[in-house]
């Protein structure tokens, strides 16, 4: 049997893995348009900042080891179109491939910003490990950047042009970071600490045009120009679809590839992982597109797994999610309130605003959790936090207890850890759920 997987990153080289795993004796083929594959493109903007000292450092494996495992990558290759009657794709310089099963893992691209320039020198869309590499030179020489939108990458670059003393200007059409994401108390301490990194921050503005001859010069809004070297695109993931499209399979209202729970098309024999494809919210039902690499990379297990004959299925998203940003972290799980009520959603909420560790001990750190509950079910559908350390353990934990059904009632009355060190006395998820059961 004859695997073929188009792209490279999280989800196609999991499921190229899985897809070896569940059928040891298979041909794997995998085809990516760039020069490497299985790296961490969340991890530039941290060498950008100097938080990470070397590039190399977001490779997962050498070229040398997937050839070892007996994968067999082509690198810089483009497939050009997928004929599903005949089970074949075109790849530029190698003619027609024939597969048994293929899987589309092409990932996404940036949304145009669908402004005059947006083709000119100086635009930075952060994603390709290569480039990164070419701009972190040309960010030594730059003098002032724009943020165009406050996307996750975004807002990792914002901090991290601040440590290169890079004069920034963020331009986003919301009224607070990341608006459709976080609530504004959520995010008021990130919008402040970029305020003491001397962040000009243009809330309710938009981009009109990038101006300049070859290169960027300035970039004109609704609230006049901005001078300025370099604009980071920060604009929302889209799916990279346009070979599934002319294939003729079944895309979904995001955009994204339509999928059941083994990472099946419209089209059999061809599955679909990643941010290319469309997976239903948990709570919502609502079909979702552009999540972390940990949901790509589950993804592409799953599709990998089932195109080797095995069995498994993935399961709808609850998405656990954090991130830093200004010197704070922020996380959450689904969503929060803003989302909740642009859905319909009926929901109550509590806040708490607690420590990390017993207030006495060294490193004691702030922080904030809002949790969401469905007042009839009493369910929890929801969560946001900022603070300064555990907001990962705490995102993964609240996701299991929305994913299980477990009521605010079980979590107002949790047991939890106590030690100076790592716990304080009361843990704040517990003093949310609380406050929760009071307005219920």
């Amino acid at each position: 049997m004859k695997v073929v997987v188009i792209g490279g990153g999280a989800a196609g080289l999991g499921a190229a893995g899985a897809a070896q795993g569940a059928s040891p004796d298979a041909e794997i083929v995998v085809y990516t348009e760039f020069e490497d594959v299985a790296y961490s493109p969340c991890g530039i903007p941290f060498v950008h900042g100097k938080d990470i000292d070397s590039f190399d450092r977001l490779f997962l494996a050498t070229k040398e080891q997937y050839v070892q495992s007996g994968i067999d990558v082509h690198y810089e290759t483009t497939v050009e179109a997928i004929d599903p009657t005949a089970k074949t794709i075109t790849v530029a310089g190698e003619g027609v491939v024939s597969y048994d099963k293929l899987i589309i893992a092409t990932g996404w691209l940036y949304g145009d910003p669908g402004v005059p320039g947006s083709d000119l020198g100086g635009l930075y869309r952060v994603k390709d490990i290569r480039r990164a590499m070419e701009w972190d030179k040309v960010l030594d020489s730059t003098k002032s950047a724009v943020i165009v939108e406050s996307g996750f990458i975004a807002m990792e670059m914002t901090t991290a042009l601040r440590h290169r003393d890079i004069d920034v200007t963020l331009v986003d059409p919301g009224a607070w970071p990341m608006s459709d994401v976080a609530d504004p108390e959520i995010v008021e301490p990130v919008r402040k600490s970029w305020e003491d990194l001397g962040v000009d921050m243009q809330w309710g503005n938009k981009v009109t045009a990038f101006r300049g001859a070859d290169t960027l010069t300035h970039v004109e809004t609704d609230q006049g120009d901005v001078q300025a070297d370099l604009a980071i695109i920060g604009t929302h993931k889209v799916p990279n679809n346009p070979l599934a499209k002319a294939a003729g399979i079944k895309l979904g209202s995001t955009g994204g590839i339509i999928v059941n729970a083994r990472m099946e098309t419209s089209i059999v024999d061809i599955y679909a992982a990643g941010d290319c494809a469309e997976i239903p919210h948990g709570v919502s039902n609502v079909p979702l597109q552009g999540l972390s690499g940990s949901h790509a990379y589950a993804q592409g297990k799953t599709a990998g797994v089932s195109a080797g004959g095995g069995d498994r299925e993935y399961r709808p998203v609850y998405v656990p999610w954090g991130m830093l940003a200004g010197e704070w972290m922020l996380g959450g799980v689904s969503f929060g309130e803003t989302t909740a009520t642009a859905l319909g959603l009926n929901f109550v909420t509590g806040i708490a605003n607690g420590i990390t560790r017993a207030r006495y001990y060294p490193g004691v750190k702030p922080i904030t959790v809002k949790l969401l509950a469905d007042p009839e079910s009493r369910r929890l559908i929801g969560a946001q936090m900022v603070g300064g350390e555990g907001i990962k353990e705490r995102a993964d934990f609240l996701s299991m207890m929305t994913r299980t059904g477990i009521t605010v009632d079980e979590i107002a009355n949790m047991e939890n850890v106590y030690s100076p060190a790592i716990g304080a006395l009361n843990e704040p998820i517990a003093v949310a759920a609380q406050n929760l059961l009071k307005e219920l």
